[in-house]
């Protein structure tokens, strides 16, 4: 059969896949401090002010800014010191007009005062006196209550990505709930080929080549449940039952092999078979991964990726790793980038994007970073295990000539 694709450019081919795409993974509660990673399913609101107490932002003494004022170094005021405040308890001295409370960061603001004079600007004469060298204003050094957060405020929005910071918010502001986050969704991935063998098989036969294809694309699924369902031989009924099986309990089904048009490549006719509205795309204007079926099978995301190891991880990161985040209704993890200039003239096609294996090097001492290409085909793994990132050429461009800078997705 005479190989044929009605290819589109990654962006419009992502876009109109994602338009289809209407399952939505679950929502889960779980303990707060394991919500690393995790993605808000919904608004989370303060339980509480925080601060909950007027409280010190500096070490010095508690005051009545009003006490203070003309203060200077030539012309100190001197204020009588009437106690210390206690970390971790509640302030029980009153300060009046005249006098101060040592104080420490993070202490309880005593009855009476308004402000803090910081201890760089004082200078004591004895335990029970000193003289302040500045004028303090009222609320200077002084958190307000609820000036970080208020009673019921949002605090995290829906559909956000939990950092570490965002656990301390939670428990600084009372958040003692299970959290509800979205589910991680469940990755059912497929390998199709009677070439095909377990990839821990010790001896192969001629002709026989190991799957490595299911591992890789697993170990791209950081943040969802990615389970390798084995290999499915060169049969179009076997397929069609192994995907139908797992259709019900997966948010999303991954294929690789089978998406090339030619005789015994069936994946796409097993996939409208599915279910509607099937292949959405087959063929992406991008290389290594020309032939990528995107499909959709009740709102549910269906991949199908080359066979060839290279192809199949550079089309995952480009549409399957991005779909992850879309049923969770979160923007994509940020990718690094960096600029580098190319070391020697790549080749490209107007029409389509490529993406080239480079590893980064320092060629002048300079610091500049050179993207140095490695070139191989896309049946050759190894041609990524030496690589620092993949070389972006884009879509409308013959290529990029030596020492022109170019983007690389490390």
């Amino acid at each position: 059969m005479t190989e044929f694709f009605e290819v589109q450019p990654p962006d419009q081919a992502r876009q109109r896949w994602f338009s289809q795409i209407t399952h939505q993974v679950e929502v889960e509660y779980i303990p707060t401090h394991e919500t690393l990673g995790r993605v808000t399913a919904d608004v989370i609101h303060s339980a509480e002010a925080l601060p909950a107490f007027q409280r010190s932002m500096v070490d010095g003494y508690a005051v009545q800014a009003n006490s203070t004022y003309g203060a200077s170094d030539s012309l100190p005021t001197y204020l009588r010191v009437v106690g210390e405040i206690l970390m971790g308890k509640e302030a029980e001295i009153t300060v009046q007009k005249g006098e101060a409370a040592l104080i420490h960061t993070g202490g309880m603001i005593p009855r009476g005062a308004d402000a803090v004079v910081m201890v760089e600007h004082t200078q004591p004469i004895d335990e029970r006196e000193i003289e302040v060298l500045k004028a303090a204003a009222p609320g200077e050094n002084v958190l307000q209550i609820g000036e970080d957060v208020t009673p019921n405020s949002p605090i995290l929005p829906a559909r956000h990505r939990i950092k570490a910071q965002d656990i301390g918010a939670m428990l600084a502001v009372g958040w003692n709930e299970h959290v509800p986050v979205v589910k991680r969704p469940r990755v059912c991935i497929f390998s199709t080929g009677d070439e095909l063998v377990h990839p821990l098989a010790e001896k192969l036969k001629l002709g026989q080549i190991r799957d490595i294809n299911s591992s890789t694309i697993q170990a791209l699924c950081a943040g969802a449940e990615a389970e390798i369902m084995g290999i499915v031989p060169d049969d179009a009924m076997e397929l069609f039952k192994a995907l139908e099986k797992a259709l019900p309990t997966a948010d999303m089904l991954v294929v690789t092999a089978g998406s090339s048009v030619s005789a015994r490549d069936m994946t796409a006719q097993v996939i409208n078979q599915l279910g509607k509205p099937g292949v959405v795309v087959h063929g992406v204007a991008a290389r290594p991964g020309k032939p990528t079926i995107l499909a959709v099978v009740d709102g549910k995301p269906v991949i199908g990726l080359p066979g060839n190891p290279v192809s199949a991880f550079v089309m995952f990161r480009l549409f399957g790793v991005p779909a992850l985040a879309h049923l969770m209704g979160t923007p994509m993890a940020i990718q690094t980038k960096v600029a580098a200039r190319v070391t020697v003239n790549v080749p490209s096609a107007a029409g389509r994007e490529d993406y080239v294996p480079v590893r980064l090097i320092e060629r002048n001492g300079d610091g500049e970073q050179w993207a140095e290409p490695i070139f191989g085909k896309s049946n050759l793994i190894f041609t990524l295990v030496g690589a620092d990132g993949l070389l972006k050429i884009p879509l409308n461009v013959t290529g990029l000539r030596e020492g022109v800078w170019g983007e690389v997705i490390l």
